[in-house]
């Protein structure tokens, strides 16, 4: 049995992923591509074989050490996502590397499983082999990095599509190929300055941007009739509130729209934008704009969203709230927004909520528990996002006690978040702009699943949000009504940031020529999120369009029972 243990390690190794595999070929039926399929599995399977009979030991435990760590990250994305590892979703990975210490220790149990896991691959290759191969060892040591060049080879061919039901191992290292060549060349060119022309006035109010997260613009009162209390839908004294319905977000991920929202990104031309103009910061410094960022998401002064150092340069006051508990972030948020617009001078903010992504079990207190049963709670409470799904299987009534804590939560970080800025904030000086990064899928539809955005084949609702603007009655800066109504529900992400620009005195002209149409005017959007935001290698964006007909609202179902409202 020793004789043959590096064999049988490799073998187990591969037979634990059996339905895996069987999974692609189901998925291919019967045909050529099974045929070119099972010749790929055969080659990669040899070249890893033959990697383990490496005569030279310390060639061959580089070659392990590799193998072993790329096959644990496929496989620990794998169990923490319950989904495929997808070219683009390793892209979206490689940008929020600096988040990998949170997330080492939020999925420790997937990461202590997957490296379990792997040892099997790792001794199958780096035990020293009991023969010899009737080969030349410069093959054999060629044979893995033949491999990783021909799967890469078959992905570069079909825009980072063909890995999936192969040996996992190949499949990271390819996509690091990928990566690497686009890194080398795709440079679009170097960050431009301001160049748009705007009047001489200062701007003399705040411009606030509010991204909530996760924050589905079916599930608020201004939209639906069962909807939650939000705040948004009363008359305030002294304050105008429009209420732009429903719009369609930039992506149905959060890193997507948020880059795109701070760029300026267009359908139609994104990725040059988001890489060569220049930010809303420089845009808002050049206005004679004090910058500021609230992000409620992260801390230790991590960056997310694609922000990188550069980016931050231009931002004046950089806020997270380190000692602050996950629960109690957007009202912290919410204090220092209020300190901002009472403190009386002009700037832009723009907010990053905590809002409502996974898990909602611990983001409201006790006394926001109105929408029962819900799920349980005190796993999750200093857990900002994603999370465990240990308990939750996707079953329809895991669905109802999940939409139920997901209402809770929107009742505190969107109903008590604007009642507290409403009661203490002087909002007579100041414009701001409610939306959220991406919807939601709460499977009111009956699909099944565990996820509620990001999916690479999405329902409309991920990508429906809310859009609203807030203003001081006595301020006169766009005339919001006068396009309202043919705007309501027929607007979208990609308008705002030309509004932002308007309201900082740029010309209309020279915005809509770049950076397409704001609410002043009419939108004529399209009404679609693009779900394949990361297009690479010649593959083109995927863009889903959001029939409001078809749109699934909550209802008052007799098993959510809302108390107080």
């Amino acid at each position: 049995m020793i004789r043959y243990l590096k064999e049988l390690l490799l073998v187990l190794y591969l037979f634990k992923n059996y339905d895996y595999y069987l999974e692609r070929l189901n998925a291919m039926g019967i045909g050529v591509a099974v045929l070119l399929f099972g010749a790929m599995f055969i080659v990669l399977t040899a070249a890893l074989f033959m990697t383990a009979y490496i005569r030279q030991p310390l060639i061959r435990h580089l070659f392990a050490i590799t193998l072993f760590v790329s096959a644990v990250f496929f496989d620990v994305y794998t169990r923490v996502t319950a989904d495929y590892l997808t070219y683009s979703s390793f892209v979206s990975l490689v940008y929020s590397g600096g988040f990998i210490q949170e997330a080492a220790y939020q999925y420790r149990d997937p990461l202590i499983s997957g490296l379990v896991s792997g040892l099997l691959l790792l001794f199958g290759i780096g035990l020293k082999p009991r023969r010899r191969l009737p080969l030349p060892g410069a093959l054999l040591v060629a044979a893995p990095v033949l491999g990783v060049l021909l799967l890469s080879a078959v992905l570069f061919v079909r825009a980072g599509e063909g890995a999936r039901g192969l040996p996992i191992m190949y499949t990271p290292l390819a996509y690091l190929n990928l990566f690497a060549y686009e890194s080398l060349h795709n440079t679009v060119g170097p960050r431009e300055p301001v160049k748009l022309a705007r009047n001489d006035q200062p701007v003399g109010h705040d411009i606030v941007l509010i991204i909530d997260e996760s924050i589905s613009g079916n599930y608020l009162d201004i939209n639906t009739p069962f909807g939650v209390h939000s705040n948004l839908k009363e008359a305030r004294p002294g304050v105008d509130i429009f209420n732009y319905g429903y719009a369609a977000s930039i992506a149905n991920c959060s890193a997507d729209t948020n880059v795109t929202l701070r760029y300026g990104g267009t359908r139609a031309d994104y990725m040059r934008i988001n890489t060569t103009l220049p930010s809303i910061w420089q845009y808002a410094k050049t206005a004679g704009l004090r910058t500021v960022y609230i992000d409620a998401q992260r801390t230790g002064g991590n960056l997310q969203n694609l922000m990188n150092a550069a980016e931050k340069k231009d931002i004046d006051e950089f806020v997270q709230f380190d000692q602050t508990s996950v629960r109690d972030r957007d009202m912290a948020a919410a204090t220092k927004l209020i300190e901002l617009l009472n403190n009386d001078k002009p700037e832009l903010v723009v907010i990053n909520k905590v809002g409502a992504h996974f898990p909602v079990h611990d983001k409201y207190p006790d006394a926001f528990m109105a929408y029962r049963p819900t799920l349980p709670r005190g796993q999750f409470v200093e857990v900002a996002d994603t999370g465990k799904r240990d308990g939750f299987n996707g079953q329809p009534d895991d669905w109802v006690l999940y939409r139920n804590a997901y209402k809770n939560t929107l009742l505190w970080n969107v109903g008590e978040f604007f009642s507290r800025v409403f009661a203490q904030a002087d909002l007579s000086n100041a414009t701001l702009i409610y939306t959220s990064d991406h919807g939601q899928d709460l499977h009111e539809r009956g699909n099944p699943g565990l996820n509620t955005h990001c999916g690479g084949d999405p329902v409309e609702e991920e990508g429906l949000v809310p859009l609203v603007v807030i203003q001081g009655s006595g301020l006169k800066t766009l005339d919001w009504s006068a396009q309202l109504a043919g705007n309501k529900d027929r607007s979208s992400h990609y308008n705002i940031f030309p509004t932002l620009l308007q309201l900082m005195g740029y010309d209309l002209a020279g915005v809509e020529a770049v950076y397409g149409k704001p609410l002043s005017v009419a939108t004529a959007d399209e009404f679609t999120f693009n779900y394949r935001f990361n297009a690479r290698l010649g593959a083109k964006p995927e863009w889903k369009h959001i029939d409001l007909k078809t749109i699934v609202t909550p209802g008052q179902a007799a098993s959510s029972v809302a108390v107080g409202q």
